[in-house]
């Protein structure tokens, strides 16, 4: 009798695994139809995927995840393929850093470190980073010395203090891009990247919400860019 048991629950789970990849399989296709996503369709949850997933959240005014979420799965018509663990922050970084290498067709076709995709990309990378559970990842996007906000010239060290500062203050966030994201030329190689990113936090029973207009310039640095500058206004 035990081993019907045991047969029978193996079938389920081979049942639900089958169903989850043809899931995940199911909106790898239609990323891949969207120019989203340039992976295999293998039906696995990768950090390629999740990075195509964040490409996809941004266009569609979408929460930030870089999962296949409840809002992200009902706007492509699939089922929410989230686990109810917290990704590691080996997986979180992986995704970001994988965005923020802008690994897209169109980038190697342009050749420019500064084409609409690849800042969308960057811009998709720097707001998952905001979401690390490794606080202060979004360090590694700015350069040696910055104009950060309102706080005049900031190095590294002193922009991470702030954003430990910023995450024990409001532990629970969630953003998304709620508009077109606008790219300006600056002097030299710079560009002015500008876009509505609407905001939730919590911490415990506080809570605060609202939309900004966030701005920031980037400057080639070797292959990537960096943040020399970074403000922002509220609607």
């Amino acid at each position: 009798m035990r081993s019907v048991f045991l047969a029978v629950a193996i079938g389920f789970a081979v049942a639900g695994l089958v169903s989850a990849d043809e899931n995940v399989r199911a909106v790898q296709e239609k990323l891949r139809d969207g120019g989203f996503y340039l992976g295999q369709i293998d039906g696995a949850y990768s950090s390629q995927l999740s990075a195509a997933l964040t490409r996809y959240q941004i266009r569609n005014g979408l929460p930030i995840t870089g999962q296949l979420d409840e809002d992200t799965s009902k706007a492509l018509g699939a089922k929410p393929a989230v686990t109810k663990n917290a990704a590691t922050p080996e997986e979180s970084s992986e995704t970001w850093r994988h965005l923020r290498r802008g690994e897209r067709q169109t980038i190697a076709k342009t050749h420019s470190r500064t084409s609409a995709e690849r800042v969308r990309d960057y811009v998709g990378a720097f707001v998952l980073a905001g979401l690390d559970p490794k606080v202060g990842s979004e360090t590694e996007f700015f350069a040696d010395r910055v104009h950060y906000y309102d706080q005049g010239v900031l190095d590294r060290e002193q922009i991470r203090k702030d954003l430990q500062h910023y995450a024990e203050r409001w532990p629970q966030r969630r953003f998304w891009v709620d508009g077109e994201i606008t790219i300006k030329p600056q002097d030299g190689n710079r560009v002015q990247v500008t876009f509505p990113l609407r905001y939730e936090l919590r911490n415990g029973d506080k809570h605060s919400s609202g939309k900004i207009n966030k701005t920031l310039v980037l400057e080639p640095a070797g292959d990537d860019l960096e943040i020399v500058a970074v403000n922002e206004r509220k609607d």
